[in-house]
């Protein structure tokens, strides 16, 4: 028997454009009619979708040249997600029931692009919300890490940095050295994310913790927060050294901040005389990201890799679970589970 669809399907949408950080009191849970697909798309059912900072940008207007547009009140948020097919026209070759990843969360149904189904990639569904392949990427594709060196992690206990500590040290890193806000999350990252050391965010310069942490330099750096840390990052490398930023927390998570731009001030005479290499991280190609996936299945299948995140039940707490992600209540990717 075909599934009986409800008549009404909810999804988060912005009611106004905060002045700060976005909160509940921005958002609203909408009821709307069940989308019907177009030629090429199915119906899925979201099961997970994920909760990200760069939704600050979005809300805030976005920024030129990036392929996301801004979010404007009314529209609904979106993300990535991944989803139940319900029904599936064509030759497609979906059948319900198969999962799909795609980029229109914040809703119970969505009508999305036919793709391949995820199958059993990955033991657990909802680690393909993941941001591990942007990790991964970026310490290999970009950084090109090699054994033996030692690696710095800003924002090691987001949902980048929660997986990237834990890459660089399967990649054969003899030091991983990442940074956070509080004193717990530290400890997380020590005991179970692959870091050696750990530096406060408030617990004196960055500068001085790192030359602490790291006293013969870094040869790696992977930047999810830019800001002080960024520029300690540089201060702190090796010549030679590779830097990838990957994300701009700094702002995106600063109340004061307006989340569109990230501005930070690097010594060039040093980037000069080091050699060290800055480069920017824009996506993740098709032939990396299933390199990933064979990769990461495999490591959370043997244990050697964890899958760090929160599960929030159910959509109506998605708003309170975008303020609890800039409040940094959570370690790790942060999950909102649609449908049990």
């Amino acid at each position: 028997m075909p599934e009986t669809l409800p008549r009404v399907s909810r999804e988060i949408r912005l009611v106004e454009v905060p002045s700060g950080l976005p909160g509940p009191e921005h958002l609203t849970v909408a009821e709307v009619p069940i989308p019907v697909p177009g030629a090429g798309e199915v119906l899925v059912r979201n099961r997970w979708f994920q909760v990200f900072p760069s939704l600050r940008t979005l809300i805030a207007g976005g920024v030129p040249g990036t392929p996301f547009p801004p979010l404007r009140p009314g529209d609904a948020l979106f993300g990535p997600a991944v989803g139940e097919v319900v029904t599936a026209g064509g030759d497609g070759g979906l059948r319900p029931g198969d999962l799909v990843a795609h980029f229109r969360g914040w809703r119970e149904y969505a009508a999305v692009p036919a793709s391949a189904p995820l199958g059993e990639s990955l033991p657990d569904p909802a680690a393909h919300l993941a941001p591990g392949a942007t990790a991964y990427a970026a310490l290999t594709r970009i950084a090109r890490l090699r054994a033996g060196e030692t690696v710095f992690v800003t924002g090691g206990a987001g949902a980048v940095g929660s997986l990237a500590g834990q890459i660089a040290r399967r990649l054969g890193a003899a030091r991983v050295i990442g940074s956070t806000g509080s004193p717990a999350k530290a400890g997380r990252m020590t005991a179970e994310l692959g870091y050696d050391a750990v530096v406060l965010r408030d617990g004196g310069p960055i500068g001085a913790q790192l030359a602490e942490a790291a006293p013969d330099g870094v040869d790696v750096v992977v930047d999810a927060v830019g800001g002080e840390q960024l520029r300690a990052a540089v201060a702190a490398a090796r010549p030679g050294a590779r830097v990838v930023v990957v994300g701009t927390l700094a702002t995106q998570l600063s109340a004061a901040a307006g989340g569109t731009t990230a501005p930070v001030e690097l010594d060039a005479f040093q980037l000069i005389a080091r050699n060290i290499t800055v480069r920017g991280f824009t996506g993740v190609d098709a032939e990396t990201g299933a390199e990933w996936t064979e990769r990461f299945g495999a490591w959370l299948r043997s244990g050697a890799v964890t899958f760090p995140h929160t599960r929030i039940a159910g959509i109506e707490r998605a708003p309170l679970a975008l303020r609890e992600l800039f409040d940094g209540r959570h370690v790790g990717t942060v999950v909102v589970e649609t449908w049990s």
